[in-house]
């Protein structure tokens, strides 16, 4: 008789499409990890001159092209502080695939894997493809992890953690001691710790740290992405960074399961990362300003709101009902149980709109929390 893989049975459809789905055709939509900003005029300028020439119509390397990875290599350098090989990068279809890739490369079945709740929705979908048990960690009240919590569910069994910051869905920043304090527990635990760095430039408050400036052992693997820095989610353009022995086996999965990365999207990537930077910083600015109105307005209704120091989320404490009352005013946000258990009584609310458009959900927002009060 037919049937499915008990592994592909423990997922299910994210909660945030289910959302999408469920919302009116003229919504105002809050619920997408979505930057309204255009890619940047060189990416898609290197990407037309490549399909033109001809340059895109074979495969890549698995790994990538070597200008991109070059690329890669000089960003890492310019943004990070500390040095990768070439050799040692795969570019991936998106963060989402590097995710995949790292995870499967080390997870083995009834191992687990350590992740922030909430968190991120593939951390969870992701072990359970691998075939390793998901361990929810608690979040502070900041929406930070503490690296004293994750020390403290590590077990024999534990093959690893993931660490997002800046977060999504809280849009929290990790300190600079507390990425020190997670490349430790990497070391001395022989875990491997996965950062997800996907929203490291858009910062606002502090600095992005990565546990791979200070890991002393190659137990940390990093994920990247073009994906929000430029606004390229729809290139599918990410990359995974490790040691070399680790970065054999991740290929194994990816060579099987995508042989290369898209290859206009490549080169697009690689005029991204070493071309002008400044479209980076107005995008983060403007970011910065509608997180600001945000915060005002929640704060105004007498919501208890963390302050997002980074991303584009930010994650409200919000009265029972709250989420499908503004969902029925036309405007799209997101549950907060849909990334966690603890998760629930918060909603995600993306903030990659203009500040005209976040203002009328404000509204909205401001309608359905009179309503409930």
């Amino acid at each position: 008789m037919t049937g499915f893989s008990s592994r592909v049975e423990q997922v299910s459809i994210s909660g945030i499409r289910k959302v999408f789905e469920a919302a009116g055709e003229d919504a105002i939509n809050l619920g997408l990890g979505q930057p309204d900003f255009p890619t940047p005029e060189h990416a898609r300028t290197a990407a037309v001159e490549a399909i033109e020439s001809g340059a895109t119509d074979a495969y890549t390397s698995n790994k990538g092209t070597l200008e991109l990875r070059e690329a890669i290599v000089q960003k890492t350098a310019r943004d990070n502080g500390y040095d990768v090989d070439p050799e040692d990068l795969i570019a991936t279809a998106g963060g989402s695939e590097a995710l995949h890739v790292a995870i499967e490369a080390h997870v083995d079945a009834g191992q687990e894997v350590l992740i922030p709740d909430p968190g991120f929705v593939s951390y969870e979908a992701l072990t359970h493809l691998a075939g390793g048990t998901p361990v929810p960690v608690d979040l502070r009240e900041d929406l930070t992890m503490d690296p004293a919590d994750v020390e403290a569910a590590i077990t024999e069994d534990t093959a690893m953690f993931v660490v997002c910051s800046p977060a999504n869905p809280t849009g929290a920043v990790q300190s600079e001691a507390d990425m020190r304090e997670f490349a430790r527990i990497a070391d001395e635990h022989d875990v491997v710790c996965l950062s997800d760095e996907v929203y490291e430039r858009i910062v606002f408050e502090g600095a992005h740290h990565s546990p791979m400036q200070f890991a002393e052992t190659d137990n940390v693997v990093v994920v990247n992405a073009c994906s929000k820095t430029y606004s390229m989610t729809g290139w599918r353009l990410g990359w995974v960074a490790a040691s070399n022995r680790r970065m054999e086996r991740m290929l194994r999965v990816h060579q099987y399961a995508q042989a290369c990365a898209s290859a206009p999207s490549q080169f697009a990537a690689e005029a991204a990362l070493s071309g002008p930077q400044d479209v980076v910083d107005e995008m983060v600015g403007a970011f910065a300003e509608r997180r600001d109105v945000l915060l005002d307005g929640l704060t105004d209704m007498g919501l208890d709101v963390p302050t997002p120091k980074g991303a584009f989320y930010a994650m409200p404490r919000v009265p029972d009902g709250w989420v499908d009352a503004v969902i029925d005013r036309g405007v799209v946000v997101v549950p907060g149980d849909a990334f966690g258990a603890n998760g629930a009584g918060h909603a995600r609310i993306s903030y990659a709109v203009d500040v005209e458009t976040l203002k009328e959900a404000l509204e909205a927002m401001r309608g359905a929390t009179n309503a409930l009060q």
